[in-house]
């Protein structure tokens, strides 16, 4: 009698365990459904999932592969950049003046010390100079030289990923740069075309709009239908944009593009907000390095470290994720190359923090790389310490909110699990990955990881949605 009533009550326990909790490895049927609908299998799937107080995983399915991970890599950036850096951390863009100011005339040079602040806008620049026209700067007589020294690169080509120079998610790191290094175009359908703007326009850049409008359509996506090119030719840059509007396109919209490398944008948008603001410039610009006995006459501040983050990963912006590995490499190893020593930066603090790093490769920091790797396991333990970390609330607060914002916001919008998953996603040809934490019904907290590397990761978002849900619903 006793017999039966142990083997009964272990039947009962069994019955009430989750699906994969009698087999780790097994995948829960909602994931193993939507992986075979879009018909990927098992073998190129990554998966963990685990209490963030537990000390066993709920789910493992090949979590020591390393795999691509896509942009779910700037939750490593992040993490590791509040350990090292802390949450009060700032970027600094300082001015300095070599020589005297006398009738409103700088008799010398004009010292700008980038500070690689990934923050830094074009509003903050125009604040910036009227600081210096508040100072008694009207005219610059000498040269205005850039100080890009912090950041040592190597030479960065924006069409290497994927052939497409002017999307501004291909703009590298740069010590000295202004609104992520790229321009807001105005786009304004006309009867024969659109009219294109950009306030301000940078010195040296000429926008040519050739877009025509077509007689038939749905309006859908305009700039799918649109395509820009550069020249460059006497020192001017012209931008050429192409295509052709829906005749139902009637509303207007804005455009991102990086038509300018980074040294070039600045100077642009320098020259035009500083005759905006009546000033002039006798000199040129020419990159050097700030003398010591300069004296430093303005300077801006970015936002501090979790509020760069937030914007990092609710977007997933690559290039803050650049100066970020930057930061931390220049910071750390100040003669090295920047990215680097960051990248070192990284492996060692995940070392440190107990993180396994076998397999882990990190290029940029932003995960727009097909040589970056690392494992739902390692993933694991990064969110695990993290959540036992004292700033696990900043790196919470800067993930997506599945069905409430950021790039998730359109994720399990119609869910009970909707606002249930601090998640940060990622997507590659061929790579579809998310990384964070789930809230479950249970009222337990996972850390969750799904990577898949497969032609048709594309078609695996259900798979994603179905194993937040399966865990939120535990």
């Amino acid at each position: 009698m006793l017999a039966r009533k142990i083997l009964f009550a272990s039947l009962l326990t069994t019955l009430a365990m989750p699906p994969s909790a009698a087999r780790a490895d097994t995948l829960p049927a909602p994931l193993e459904a939507s992986l075979a609908r879009a018909n990927i299998p098992d073998s190129a799937v990554s998966v963990l999932v685990q209490k963030v107080d537990g000390h066993t995983p709920l789910l493992s399915h090949r979590s020591g592969e390393a795999m691509n991970p896509a942009s779910v890599m700037k939750l490593v950036t992040a993490r590791v950049a509040l350990e090292r850096l802390g949450p009060t951390f700032t970027w600094r863009t300082r001015v300095f003046a070599h020589g005297e100011i006398r009738g409103g005339v700088l008799n010398g040079s004009l010292h700008i010390a980038g500070g690689g602040d990934p923050r830094l806008s074009r509003e903050r620049l125009w604040l910036l100079l009227r600081e210096l026209r508040a100072q008694g700067v009207r005219r610059i007589a000498g040269d205005v030289v850039t100080d890009r020294s912090l950041f040592r690169l190597a030479p960065h080509d924006p069409a290497a990923f994927d052939q497409r120079p002017l999307r501004p998610y291909n703009v590298g790191a740069d010590a000295l740069t202004v609104d992520y290094g790229a321009i807001r175009l105005r786009v304004e359908p006309t009867a024969d075309g659109a009219s294109v703007r950009s306030d301000p326009l940078p010195a040296g850049l000429v926008i040519e709009s050739r877009i025509r409008r077509s007689e038939a359509g749905a309006c859908g996506d305009p700039i799918s239908q649109l395509s820009a090119s550069t020249a460059r030719a006497g020192g001017v840059t012209r931008l050429s944009l192409n295509g052709s509007l829906a005749a139902s396109c009637t509303e207007a919209f804005d455009w991102n593009l990086a038509p300018l490398p980074p040294e070039r944008l600045f100077e642009g948008l320098f020259r035009s907000l500083w005759k905006e603001l009546g000033g002039e410039i006798g000199g040129h610009f020419r990159p050097g390095s700030t003398p010591p006995d300069a004296r430093l006459l303005a300077e801006t501040s970015s936002p501090p470290l979790p509020e760069v983050l937030r914007d990092m990963n609710k977007w997933s912006n690559n290039v803050i994720a650049r100066h970020v590995l930057a930061t931390l490499g220049a910071t750390a190893e100040p003669e090295q190359d920047s990215v680097a020593a960051g990248g070192r930066v990284v492996e060692q603090s995940l070392r440190a923090g107990g993180v396994d790093t076998s397999g882990f490769v990190i290029e940029n920091g932003a995960g727009l790389s097909r040589s970056a790797r690392i494992s739902a396991h390692s993933l694991g333990q990064l969110l695990l310490s993290a959540w036992r970390s004292p700033t696990m609330p900043e790196l919470l607060a800067s993930l997506p909110i599945a069905g409430v914002d950021g790039t998730a916001r359109r994720r399990l919008a119609n869910s009970p699990a909707a606002g249930h998953a601090h998640i940060k996603t990622g997507t590659l040809d061929g790579v579809r990955s998310l990384a964070g934490y789930v809230l479950a019904h249970d009222g337990q907290r996972y850390a969750v990881v799904l990577m898949i590397n497969h032609p048709n990761a594309g078609s695996a978002r259900d798979a994603q949605d179905a194993l937040m849900e399966w865990v939120a619903g535990l």
